[in-house]
């Protein structure tokens, strides 16, 4: 979950691969993920889809035991808000959901009014979605 992640945890990275506009979406779930390199586009195992990664740096040393290294993954599930705005996630976000803008390498983000369900973005307004109330 994103409130378990510190930022030695991601001081190795390098920078952030988005793989949509997250202008778009008012969240990003967010979790630190055992993977095989520093730098290449992760296989996504998850329901939903990843929308984004991070690389690491040269200097990010792999797992001792595992050789593995930690890298964040952001994702959505098929019920959040940007695919069901009326759904579960209408209002509030999952624990491990974040403001995609306020993200960069290094930096864990945060939740924010809109990522918690306030002000529309700016995606559902040129789409006439409103939110219920």
């Amino acid at each position: 979950m994103s409130s378990l992640i510190t930022e030695d945890e991601i001081s190795h990275e390098a920078d952030l691969v988005w793989l949509e506009d997250i202008d778009s979406l008012d969240y990003v779930r967010q979790s630190l993920d055992r993977l095989p390199t520093r730098r290449g586009k992760p296989a996504y195992h998850r329901d939903g889809r990843m929308v984004g990664y991070a690389r690491l740096g040269g200097t990010a040393k792999p797992s001792r035991s595992s050789g593995t290294f930690r890298r964040r993954v952001f994702w959505l599930l098929p019920h959040d808000r940007d695919s069901a705005p009326d759904g579960l996630y209408a209002t509030g976000a999952p624990a491990e959901a974040v403001d995609p803008r306020t993200l960069a390498a290094g930096v864990k983000g945060y939740k924010t009014e809109r990522s918690e369900g306030g002000p529309p973005s700016t995606a559902m307004q040129e789409l006439g979605i409103t939110r219920p109330h």
